[in-house]
């Protein structure tokens, strides 16, 4: 799929809050302005949210000298990272990966100018692997979800709760419900829900987890997703169904690659209806492949200006890039790949 712009657009600065990098920020659109809401890491890979605004797509027109948004509870005493946004009704629903320094969790925050956030705490499963574990459906999971399970046991702690990461709300209800979509590895899920208040029930997820399978919105499937995959971007609504911008890691002896992907869903009830074989984008420039890690393209955020569809992303984990394609071009190819 042949690009129409790639650059960087925004990197680490000299603010202590900063210094060490910039990546994988939220975007919201309102008609020519983007309000930007990015990781920003300070030495020691502490991570806070950061914000920049943006006239078009790419004119920087403001950006804060310190977090819009820090750590102020114990599971996200190490970091807030990773955000997505989208809007429901007329709040501003903020996701984002909650770190305390073992465990990644999913946490959310909401607004209603984009100034101030309220934070409502986790809404990913508060259960460790092994009690996940007793709830997974064997004849129905494959086995790299107990590969991943053991691989966390015993790389990070016998006790770590279930890595969730990748987190966002869908932009509107299906069939009546809220969705958020989420990534118990290897796979993306989706789990529906009536109140928010529902996700912050592990008796909620452990009904769950007994039929996972039944709500994986997307295997990892291809070369360029040997790993795993994890969400990108908030679903973008189109006139074929809701475009999913994704990550897919390719796992090699010497390093793991992050490579973009695309994905066509059916608008009633998220069933795949096309989906590119080969990357989207993929590390190929110098500050894609170099930084604190190397080789990733992590996108996380899209807006829309004349039919050119922006995707921004985090390069390295270092610094935020963006990328465009003709959106009618992109959708009809994700198509006829089906």
């Amino acid at each position: 799929m042949k690009h129409l712009q790639r650059d960087i657009l925004l990197e680490a600065t000299s603010h202590d809050f900063e210094k060490q990098a910039v990546l994988n920020p939220a975007v919201w659109q309102d008609g020519n302005t983007l309000h930007m809401f990015y990781r920003a890491v300070a030495w020691g890979n502490h991570s806070t949210i950061g914000y920049a605004r943006f006239e078009g797509p790419t004119k920087l027109v403001e950006r804060l000298d310190r977090p819009l948004i820090i750590p102020e509870y114990d599971y996200e005493k190490q970091g807030i990272e990773d955000p997505r946004i989208v809007k429901l009704g007329d709040t501003f629903y903020l996701t984002y990966a909650a770190y305390d320094g073992v465990s990644s969790r999913i946490a959310y925050a909401t607004s209603k100018d984009l100034k101030t956030f309220e934070k409502q705490g986790i809404i990913s499963p508060n259960l460790t692997y092994k009690e996940a574990e007793q709830h997974f459906n064997q004849n129905k999971l494959k086995e790299r979800y107990f590969f991943f399970s053991s691989y966390f046991r015993d790389r990070v702690s016998s006790d770590i709760i279930v890595w969730e990461k990748d987190g966002f709300f869908l932009p509107a209800k299906i069939k009546g419900k809220y969705g958020l979509v989420h990534r118990i590895l290897p796979d993306v899920q989706v789990i529906f829900f009536d109140d928010f208040k529902q996700l912050q029930d592990n008796q909620y997820w452990i009904s769950y987890l007994e039929k996972m399978s039944d709500n994986v919105l997307l295997e990892n499937t291809h070369w360029f997703e040997s790993r795993n995959i994890g969400g990108g971007a908030p679903l973008i609504e189109t006139s074929a169904g809701w475009l999913m911008i994704y990550h897919g890691i390719e796992e090699l002896n010497v390093s793991r690659i992050y490579s973009a992907g695309a994905a066509l869903l059916d608008k009633d009830d998220l069933r795949v209806v096309g989906r590119l074989s080969e990357p989207l984008f993929k590390p190929t420039l110098d500050w894609e492949k170099s930084g604190d890690v190397r080789g990733v393209v992590f996108p996380t955020g899209t807006a829309i200006f004349d039919n050119i569809l922006y995707i921004y992303y985090g390069a390295a984990d270092s610094r935020i890039g963006y990328i465009s394609f003709e959106l009618d071009d992109l959708i009809r190819e994700v198509i006829t790949s089906a």
